[in-house]
């Protein structure tokens, strides 16, 4: 499954290329993409487990920003 978010206080470029990193580290994510610019990010994962990835993905984004949300 491939799906969009917008993000909420995305401060640089350098934070999205963290999150980016990190959240294909995470097991079952396909791919993923942070666009600092249009403050969205596309998440490609298995579909089965889609809700229990994205609750990973937003937990690792608090890490690398913390005031950064995902509009779900």
């Amino acid at each position: 499954m491939k799906k969009k978010f917008d993000l909420d206080n995305l401060d640089c470029a350098n934070c999205a290329a963290k999150m980016e990193a990190a959240i294909k580290k995470i097991d079952g994510v396909e791919d993923a993409s942070v666009n600092f610019l249009t403050q969205k990010m596309t998440l490609k994962a298995d579909d089965a487990r889609f809700d229990e990835i994205l609750k990973e993905v937003v937990k690792c984004i608090k890490k690398v920003e913390p005031d950064c949300s995902v509009i779900l």
